[in-house]
């Protein structure tokens, strides 16, 4: 990994854990909002209603896991640095599995006789994985130059 200040390793981690708080503020919001809305209109929706509980899920999971981080923040020497780059690359793989899972529950609920519930906790972990991976990747760019 090429050569970091630590004060910009540390900012850039900030940031990243930041623009997590916004996608898990959002995820719930939108999670719970859905819901909320499912329960005064009356309306039924397995498909709905299961990616939205996905969605306010891991949107509290992720609020928890970035208060966590952003409490351990400090500086970082140079083996920190390396552990924070390889735990970086972990997470991505983790993510993209949880895309993997996700894609697959909606290709088994679908062919299972269109089970709606398996599709739409599916889809929720695919929208999920993507985007932390999306956000993981962005400071793995950052850190990686």
């Amino acid at each position: 990994m090429p050569f970091m200040w630590a004060d910009t390793l540390q900012a850039a981690e900030r940031a990243h854990l930041l623009r997590l708080f916004v996608w898990a503020a959002a995820s719930i919001l939108c999670g719970t909002g859905l819901l909320a809305f499912l329960r005064t209109r009356g309306l039924s929706s397995d498909l709905l209603r299961h990616f939205a509980m996905q969605s306010a899920g891991w949107g509290t999971a992720i609020t928890l896991f970035a208060a966590w981080q952003f409490h351990l923040l400090a500086p970082r020497d140079v083996g920190s640095a390396t552990r924070l780059d390889r735990m970086l690359w972990l997470y991505i793989g983790l993510d993209v599995g949880v895309v993997a899972v996700g894609i697959t529950l909606v290709a088994a609920g679908w062919r299972a006789g269109r089970r709606m519930t398996l599709v739409g906790a599916g889809m929720g972990l695919v929208v999920q994985g993507f985007a932390v991976t999306l956000l993981d990747l962005i400071l793995a760019g950052q850190i990686s130059r």
